[in-house]
């Protein structure tokens, strides 16, 4: 039998910190008790928004349009200029996994490029092109890059991207497996078609399917583990 000091000892070490920290924590009383302390997020960024949730440059950031715990952070980044899928986590087991090299996920972009780009050019993307990263020459892993339609649920841009009647725009999708640093737009300017707009759609099976910009959903660990092909 428990004394009462060692049980209020006890209580204290359970109860104090889901007390004060309720974003951390979700309590189940139903028939079980448990404590989940990681929470998963997926947020559609917004064009010229901050993948981040402070600025010092009066840019606009994620805080525009969620409000979460301090402990939670963008896994990685996209660039001020592009949009598309971010997850936000606590976990940092899940952000190593995603974030260390030696662990490749297909992250699969829509990019609408200056021009008609031709079977030539999406060749290319698929063997992999010659870019500057850090001051050297490399050379992308072979990718996945196909020309598509215009998707027809894509959201407006705000502000839309310049028109000009003489130059066609052409959509294509392409998946990669690495992330450098504005990988996507290199490659395409390398092979003629400079990129226009740059959606990141998709991480493995988790997507911003019938998302808006803006949207942010929760995932339960097990959804988004299964969605990324990650054991638990």
């Amino acid at each position: 039998m428990l004394q009462l000091k060692e049980f209020l000892l006890l209580w204290w070490e359970i109860y104090f910190p889901v007390l004060t920290n309720p974003s951390l924590y979700k309590v189940s009383l139903g028939g079980t008790f448990y404590f989940s302390m990681f929470q998963y997020f997926i947020i559609y960024k917004p064009f010229n928004t901050l993948s981040q949730f402070s600025s010092t440059e009066n840019k606009q950031t994620l805080a525009h349009y969620c409000k979460l715990a301090k402990n939670i952070y963008p896994v990685g980044r996209l660039d001020y200029d592009s949009e598309g899928l971010l997850i936000l986590t606590n976990d940092k087991k899940l952000n190593n996994l995603l974030l260390n090299p030696n662990y490749e996920h297909r992250r699969t972009y829509i990019v609408q490029v200056e021009g008609s780009i031709t079977p030539i050019a999406i060749q290319q993307l698929n063997n992999g092109v010659s870019i500057n990263v850090n001051g050297k020459n490399y050379t992308t892993k072979k990718a996945d890059a196909a020309i598509i339609s215009a998707p027809i649920n894509l959201p407006n841009r705000n502000p839309p991207i310049r028109f000009r009647n003489n130059i066609p725009t052409s959509f294509i999708q392409l998946t990669l497996t690495e992330g450098k640093n504005r990988q996507v737009r290199k490659m395409t300017a390398k092979t003629g078609f400079p990129t226009l707009r740059l959606i990141r759609y998709s991480i493995e099976n988790v997507s911003i399917n019938n998302m808006q910009p803006g949207d942010i959903i929760e995932l339960s660990q097990k959804t988004i583990y299964n969605k990324l092909s990650i054991p638990l």
